[in-house]
């Protein structure tokens, strides 16, 4: 889970945890609304998070948007 991997960037390079961060949610589309619920409620407080979906199409623009945002 997202608690590993910090754990392995800390590892890695304990700098990288100082940086934004986004965590984007793929294959949204199999999920319904209170999946979708279910699964913001147990995630780490503090990272924002983005659903997305390529073959739905959905949260894309928003994550490129929010990427640009976080790299200006």
């Amino acid at each position: 889970g997202i608690i590993s991997l910090l754990n392995e960037l800390k590892q890695h390079n304990p700098e990288l945890l100082d940086k934004d961060r986004l965590l984007a949610i793929s294959k949204s589309d199999m999920l319904d609304e209170e999946l979708k619920a279910e699964i913001a409620a147990d995630l780490p407080k503090g990272v924002e998070t983005l659903f997305i979906s390529s073959v739905a199409e959905t949260g894309l623009q928003e994550l490129k948007d929010k990427l640009w945002e976080m790299l200006n």
